[in-house]
Parts: C-alpha cells; structure tokens; sequence
C-alpha cells in the first residue's frame, strides 16, 4: 500500500452506534466532533512516606476524554431515544464508532467510544434572523475507554 504525503480532510465522517447485538446504525449527521483522547495522570508520592528527596512519579489508570459531538438539528429517533433512556436509567451505554473516509468514502481510521453515555445535552440557539443558520445541538458524551483501528 502505498503512502500518504497529505492529510486527510476532516469533514469526512460518520458517526454510529455499534453495541454488538445489532448491525451498526448511523444517528445523525454530526457537523463537528472535537475531544477524541486520553491521558495519564501521575501521581507523585506525599512527603513523609519515606521518598521525600524522589523525584518519582507513579502512573494512575489511564483516562478518556469526553467527546463532543455537534450537529444540525434533524428527526433523528435513535439518538433521542438513547438520551430519554439514560435520564430515565444512567446506566445505559452505547459504543459509538466514529468513522474517518479517506475522499473516495473509505474508511482510514476508526474510533470505537466504549460504554459511552450522554453527559450533556445543548439544544440549538433560536434567534429570528433572517438567513439560512441551521440549529446546532451539542451532545457531550462519556465513554469508559476507547480504541483505535487503523483501517
């Protein structure tokens, strides 16, 4: 395979769920997706355990980033669903696969979101401006991890 001297345009994208007990099913066209991540945080020893002249870090579990997800306002009956179903239970999660296609639609590279849950939801600014301005929403979502596959 060949390689690549450019990147890959970032608004070639598709969001879906994927948990496993059905075939993976799109909810919405999202304009903007931003917080894909993860960190380690270190913790370092408090004095009076014995390493008071150690410079010493020790890593903690590693973290994933919440992922925000932004899109125009559409009919979209899964993904509400899924938000009306976690006020009611919180307990209930969803991995979601974000996908990235290269220009002929093709998918490059994959970000499963596992056990994700909505965190917040922002409902669109309404103004009577004259014009075409489309109603955004903004969904924040936790997941408890995250993988990457490299297509």
């Amino acid at each position: 395979m060949p390689t690549r001297d450019t990147p890959f345009g970032a608004f070639n994208f598709r969001v879906e769920f994927n948990d496993g007990a059905a075939p993976a099913s799109a909810f919405g066209g999202f304009s903007d997706v931003s917080g894909l991540g993860t960190e380690i945080t270190l913790m370092e020893p408090r004095q009076g355990d014995g390493h008071e002249n150690c410079v010493r870090k020790i890593p903690e579990p590693y973290k994933s980033a919440d992922i925000t997800l932004r899109r125009g306002i559409i009919e979209a009956a899964i993904f509400w669903n899924w938000v009306s179903e976690t006020r009611r239970s919180p307990n209930i999660q969803r991995n979601i696969v974000i996908t990235l296609n290269d220009e002929q639609g093709n998918p490059v590279v994959r970000w499963k979101l596992i056990n994700a849950r909505p965190m917040k939801w922002t409902g669109a600014a309404l103004a009577g401006k004259v014009g075409r301005e489309v109603a955004i929403e903004e969904l924040v979502v936790s997941a408890e991890g995250f993988e990457v596959e490299v297509a």
